[in-house]
């Protein structure tokens, strides 16, 4: 690029640049770009001026772009050593010119993605970018955007960067091409990585109309965009006769955005996947318990009362559905009624009761139906026990996005549609906590409650396994918990293999050393992997609250980095590349047990179970 911009730009460079060599000097050009009227770039450095004559090393040299008297954004400069071969190779200028970069620290939403989209390199054939290390940065800001920016900011910054208007001569015709497939590669990014976040967003599908006319408008000038419009076709649905029968600049296109192709992208539409996300609805069956009944979003009032009727031996005829509403009042529900609203959340507390109304008979206090609940458990394989545990878990983990973390950290207040996966998740990891001491405390013999403590064991074991922490996390905190440790009698006559192996894999759980007998343990997994959610929403709650989110109105990118790192180990656990998953196969008899667990949530009542059994002396 040429230095034609004149004495309409200043630049401050320090001595230490001065006197190097010009290729330091040279990577000026690449935030040139960035530069407008009256704009400034300043060199800053950390060390004395006393030093200014030595060699700096890469964090020490950062770059200020400045506008009308503030600061708008700040660059690092980075070595990029894995890089300099397959620089040489293409023959595109030095290793040593090539190796050296700026990346984003901080500075102003509009600032950073015009950064972004000047430092997206596109191949000369293809008019895609390289894989290389700007994306990952890309992705970064994608990831992270929400928390800096509204959608329909973003949508807005984009249509501005693809519609900006220049000097039209013949030099710059292939800068403006590059400047547009630039932003359309942006796009197509985007969407990819956040489509199920914006798919019923209103400002995404007025922006995709008047970008697709756009780029429609472009392609008779620069016929190089017909690629993209191609792209835009794959990812939109968008049939080919509206852009050569039906397409003319003054006639407004009808229906340019469409939902994502089933057979193309490999997913149903937005509609359907709502329909077929499978979700756990709580019912109450008593004041203090509830079963957690496995259903798809989609679940009408009757199939939940079958379920639960299925389940504690009730006759189905006889029972309806209620919902409990936030204030207090009680909803009945008519067999065909939804019970899930449009975020998936129910529409009040769900309770199962006789249909006079009356509270159905509480199970825990018939001595044949505990009995019938113990041999059923003991009767369970235990391997498909936790396979049946972990199919539910990978079910709900696989259909979380990694921008889930992301709203829940910065936003979970009103963001509770973005993050159902999540949330689901956590939520089960609680039930199976609470699930573990349910089963334990309302066994009423010792040698029952003994063989069902092994059991659990056992089952911790095989969760581990199949590299389902999450699970593994849950029971082994519901074994440990005061209501099921305190058993002294039972524990004291567990067998000494059991009691071994359960002590290893405590260890696992081991807090101290914030967690590193976990965390070295899951490094050495092989993916798919289900990670302990609740330690991950801790790493990035810390982030979160010891790192400022702005730095004197600028975005605090650096934070934002760890932010994304953190995020994308949902992708990367969610890999299944060497065909690593784990067998979901498992009895209907398993199935039909896991999907509806029996769960008291009353610590309490839990308490006062284990008094019973063991009372004190």
């Amino acid at each position: 690029m040429s230095w034609d911009c004149g004495l309409r730009y200043m630049f401050t460079v320090s001595p230490a640049l001065q006197q190097g060599n010009k290729e330091d000097l040279s990577r000026l050009e690449m935030v040139q770009r960035l530069a407008k009227d009256s704009c400034r770039f300043l060199q800053n450095h950390r060390r004395g001026p006393e030093k200014s004559s030595e060699p700096q090393s890469d964090e020490a040299v950062r770059l200020c772009l400045r506008e009308k008297g503030r600061d708008v954004l700040v660059l690092q400069r980075v070595s990029l050593d894995q890089q300099v071969l397959a620089a040489s190779a293409r023959g595109g200028g030095t290793a040593e010119t090539r190796n050296r970069r700026y990346v984003v620290v901080s500075g102003t939403p509009e600032k950073v993605l015009e950064h972004l989209l000047n430092d997206l390199t596109l191949d000369d054939d293809q008019g895609t970018t390289q894989g290389k290390e700007s994306d990952s940065v890309l992705n970064d800001f994608l990831i992270t955007y929400p928390v800096f920016m509204s959608t329909s900011d973003l949508c807005q910054a984009l249509l501005g960067h693809y519609c900006n208007k220049r000097q039209r001569g013949k030099e710059e015709q292939k800068e403006v091409l590059e400047r547009k497939q630039k932003v359309l590669h942006l796009i197509s990014q985007w969407i990819s990585l956040c489509r199920d976040f914006l798919r019923e967003d209103e400002h995404v599908k007025l922006f995709m109309k008047t970008l697709y006319r756009y780029v429609l408008d472009d392609v008779y000038e620069y016929p190089a965009l017909e690629k993209d419009v191609g792209e835009l076709q794959k990812l939109y649905q968008m049939h080919r006769r509206h852009l050569k029968e039906d397409y003319s600049p003054q006639r407004k296109s009808k229906a340019l955005f469409h939902q994502l192709s089933l057979k193309e992208n490999g997913l149903p539409s937005s509609s359907t996947q709502r329909e077929m996300r499978e979700v756990l609805c709580q019912v109450y069956i008593t004041m203090d318990s509830y079963l957690s009944v496995r259903a798809h979003s989609a679940a009408l009032a009757q199939d939940l009362v079958q379920a639960v009727a299925e389940r504690i031996d009730y006759p189905h005829g006889e029972l309806v559905l209620v919902a409990i509403t936030y204030a207090g009042g009680r909803v009945l529900l008519q067999p065909q009624d939804r019970v899930l609203s449009h975020s998936l959340q129910p529409v009040g507390r769900l309770h199962v009761c006789r249909k006079d109304l009356g509270p159905v008979l509480n199970p825990f206090i018939d001595n044949a139906e505990l009995q019938q609940r113990t041999a059923c458990l003991l009767a369970l394989n235990t391997w498909d026990v936790a396979v049946a545990l972990t199919d539910i878990d990978r079910t709900i983990f696989d259909s979380m996005h990694e921008q889930e973390l992301v709203y829940f950290t910065f936003s979970r207040r009103t963001s509770s549609h973005h993050t159902v996966a999540l949330e689901l998740l956590l939520q089960r990891c609680n039930e199976v906590q609470l699930w573990v001491m349910t089963e334990v405390l309302l066994c009423q013999t010792i040698c029952k409650r003994i063989q069902i403590i092994k059991k659990f064991i056992k089952i911790a074991a095989h969760c581990k396994a199949q590299r389902n922490l999450n699970c593994f996390f849950s029971i082994i905190m519901g074994l440990n918990t005061a209501a099921v440790s305190r058993l002294s009698q039972t524990w004291e006559k567990i067998p000494g293999k059991f009691k071994k192996l359960f002590a290893e894999l405590e260890t696992v759980t081991d807090p101290s050393l914030n967690h590193k007998a976990y965390r070295d343990s899951f490094k050495k997994m092989k993916s798919p992997k289900i990670p302990f959610l609740p330690l991950l929403l801790k790493d990035l709650t810390f982030i979160h609250e010891c790192n400022k989110t702005f730095h004197d109105n600028l975005v605090n990118f650096e934070k934002l980095h760890m932010i994304a790192d953190m995020a994308r180990l949902i992708r990367q656990c969610q890999k299944d590349p060497m065909g690593n998953g784990i067998p979901s196969k498992s009895s209907l008899e398993v199935r039909s047990y896991v999907n509806c667990l029996h769960i008291i949530d009353n610590q309490q009542t839990l308490f006062d179970l284990s008094q019973r059994l063991e009372p004190r002396p």
